[in-house]
């Protein structure tokens, strides 16, 4: 073969492997970059904490791991309203944690949304103004504080942990009525069918829930506060519970509800 034809031969090797190179680094480099994406994306997405105060006598919620049963909550219903739960929260990225202990800045450092079911014990000054500092700095809050059958305002001290947002716990409602709703807007997109079977008034905020005979009373509100903290109030606490049927109604929207509720909250 000519030396000319050798040489000519001899570069288009040496370019050929020079570009199989480059593109295999790119193709190395690429593949690099989505995993570390996906890394992170997976980080972030698993981050997020549900803490479920179980630490000032609740009446309803606990730990499932202490398979705590009594005749109020049997095992079985423990488990039911805890799973939906966690689904809710996963469906938004969030695990399920239970604080069984007071409630402290380094606690709730360690979760995104605090949820507060029906207490039937005070809380501590340290306790309301670690709350009060947690929302204030971008922290998300549920709290149900039902009618006084269960606890009165003079057992738990709710609302000096909400009025700081504008919120109050006002006296049981006087609307006897079976049945309630949500209203379409920030937390809920749509109309849901909730259990409303005596509730405790909840005033300040914006309104979203309600009886079905009545938009007099609202027992469900929501503040979004300047540090981008968001707190939802309740006085009746069964759609959390997840009671989707009660007194012969059997449609009641909880789960739906709960999704749309924690995802505001979360968001």
């Amino acid at each position: 073969m000519p030396l000319a034809k050798q040489t000519q031969r001899v570069i288009r090797v040496i370019t050929t492997t020079n570009n199989y190179q480059q593109m295999k680094s790119l193709t190395t480099s690429a593949f690099l970059v989505l995993a570390l994406a996906g890394h992170w994306t997976n980080l972030s997405a698993q981050k997020k904490k549900i803490l479920v105060d179980v630490g000032h006598s609740q009446k309803f919620y606990s730990d499932p791991a202490d398979m705590i049963s009594s005749e109020l909550v049997p095992t079985e219903r423990l488990k039911y309203m805890t799973d939906e739960l966690t689904k809710n929260g996963a469906a938004h990225h969030a695990v399920i944690g239970y604080l069984k202990t007071s409630i402290t800045p380094d606690a709730l450092s360690q979760c995104d949304l605090l949820f507060i079911h029906t207490p039937s014990m005070k809380y501590s000054a340290d306790e309301c103004t670690a709350i009060r500092q947690y929302v204030e700095k971008g922290g998300a809050l549920f709290v149900v504080i039902e009618q006084d059958y269960w606890a009165t305002l003079e057992q738990v001290n709710a609302n000096d942990i909400v009025t700081p947002f504008g919120i109050t716990f006002k006296s049981n409602s006087p609307d006897a009525s079976s049945g309630g709703h949500s209203v379409p807007g920030k937390v809920t997109k749509k109309k849901y069918s909730i259990p409303f079977h005596g509730a405790r008034i909840v005033e300040g905020g914006t309104p979203f829930a309600y009886s079905n005979a009545s938009d007099a009373n609202p027992f469900g509100v929501y503040v979004a506060t300047k540090g981008g903290g968001k707190v939802i109030a309740m006085g009746e606490g069964m759609v959390s519970l997840y009671m989707t049927s009660w007194q012969g109604v059997t449609n009641y929207q909880c789960s739906g509800f709960m999704d749309e509720v924690v995802g505001w909250l979360l968001d």
